[in-house]
């Protein structure tokens, strides 16, 4: 028929949805094949997150918002005395959580191979902040000369000396490979660099963090296969420098004097066992269930150090001897999660930074609850994600993100390709 005056509008009004339905058919299936990207992307990005990760991500992010809750309860009354803020110290830990956990989500996508790469950066930078404690930007809490203040803004150089010296060992031992039956291939660089990373916090008078990192370097070293003979000289210099180190400070010596008599003396009560005493005091109030949540009695400014060092003490005794389970359960469940992650692993490198990691993480925290038991003397060791204190809080957690990398990159390795490229054909097939 031809175009009339009449119907040609109605063919050109028909031609022009004709072309807007064929473009909307387009770009709906541009628009599926979008989605089934990003689904792909998606899945591919937690694809490596399963068991020992999420158990890791999940205990770790607990125990850091536990923390944080305790940390209110701990600290609002001397807060409050103090700058008339009952949220001083909670707010403080909750910025420094969440800064903290980005990092260790950042960390965890790093590979195993650029931390390999950067550990001399990192060894070094730790040194070098440690060294500025003995500046004038240093200064002294509580005996110990182990900070560092710029402006409002301070920080614990040897918690990152922590991570730095884990993943240092790593790389240096594995470039050892079979060299390791040779006692002088292990010695050097590593008993040179490690006496000097001990040094430098034994130097500020931290007893506490110098024992932790020497048994990051004992697991790190046994896990890595130097054979135990080696470690027999290492533990005699200990056990004659041990006594040496203590007896430096008056107050370091009256301290272990004091638990070695079992704080007996009325003396001692007044003085270098009141922290102790109390802490117990604590832990026995609260019987099995607690007195509750913000009821505790030692928090009045009776337990120094409550809502870090003795925060356990407060836990026990609003929590009770459950609460206290709780946690101890908790730190087991990250124990397992190293042992298993160490056990999986086919790279040497893995297998010791995991280790050091967890003996410092897990070795940390058995010996602040020793310390509020009344089993150790008081040492200024904190309770890895629960005590207030950004730098420990921060590099625990990165800590803990590089544990995460090796688990992802472990998990990644056993994923098969063409499997995964199967599953993305069959997600944007179903989509169209």
């Amino acid at each position: 028929m031809a175009d009339t005056p009449s119907n040609l509008p109605r063919r050109l009004l028909a031609s022009a949805a004709s072309r807007r339905g064929g473009a909307a058919k387009r770009t709906y299936a541009t628009d599926g094949e979008r989605t089934a990207a990003a689904v792909v992307r998606v899945k591919k990005i937690f694809a490596a997150e399963t068991g020992t990760f999420f158990v890791l991500l999940g205990t770790a992010l607990f125990l850091v918002v536990f923390g944080v809750v305790m940390v209110l309860s701990s600290s609002s009354v001397e807060q409050f005395v103090a700058t008339k803020d009952f949220f001083g110290a909670f707010v403080r830990q909750g910025i420094f959580a969440a800064v903290g956990i980005p990092l260790m989500l950042l960390a965890s996508r790093v590979s195993s191979r650029t931390w390999q790469k950067y550990a001399w950066h990192l060894l070094v930078a730790s040194m070098v902040l440690q060294l500025l404690v003995f500046s004038p930007l240093g200064v002294t809490v509580n005996g110990n000369r182990n900070w560092i203040h710029i402006g409002s803004f301070s920080a614990q150089p040897s918690e990152f000396m922590k991570l730095s010296l884990a993943i240092w060992i790593g790389m240096i031992l594995v470039k050892k490979g079979d060299k390791l039956l040779d006692w002088r291939q292990v010695a050097v660089p590593l008993v040179p660099v490690v006496i000097i990373a001990l040094a430098l916090v034994l130097r500020g008078g931290d007893l506490g963090t110098s024992l932790i990192l020497m048994m990051l370097v004992a697991v790190a070293v046994f896990i890595a296969g130097v054979p135990l003979k080696f470690f027999i000289v290492p533990l005699i210099v200990i056990a004659v420098a041990l006594p040496v180190i203590t007896h430096s400070a008056s107050s370091r010596t009256s301290r272990i004097s004091a638990w070695l008599d079992g704080c007996s003396s009325a003396a001692d009560y007044q003085s270098t066992c009141w922290q102790t005493t109390h802490g117990l005091w604590a832990l026995a109030s609260g019987g099995v269930f607690g007195v509750g949540l913000g009821n505790s009695k030692a928090k009045w400014s009776w337990l120094p150090e409550a809502d870090n060092d003795f925060i356990f003490a407060i836990i026990g005794e609003e929590l009770g001897l459950i609460g206290a389970c709780v946690v101890l359960a908790l730190f087991i469940v990250l124990a397992v999660s190293f042992v298993k992650v160490v056990r999986r692993s086919d790279d040497p490198f893995v297998r010791i930074v995991t280790g050091g990691i967890m003996a410092w993480i897990v070795g940390e925290a058995l010996v602040n609850i020793a310390v509020v038991l009344g089993l150790l003397p008081v040492l200024g060791v904190p309770l890895p994600l629960i005590s207030a204190g950004g730098s420990s809080l921060v590099f625990t957690l990165l800590g803990l993100g590089v544990v995460l990398s090796f688990v992802r990159q472990h998990d990644d390795a056993d994923l098969p390709v063409e499997n995964s490229r199967g599953r993305a054909r069959e997600q944007v097939g179903s989509l169209r």
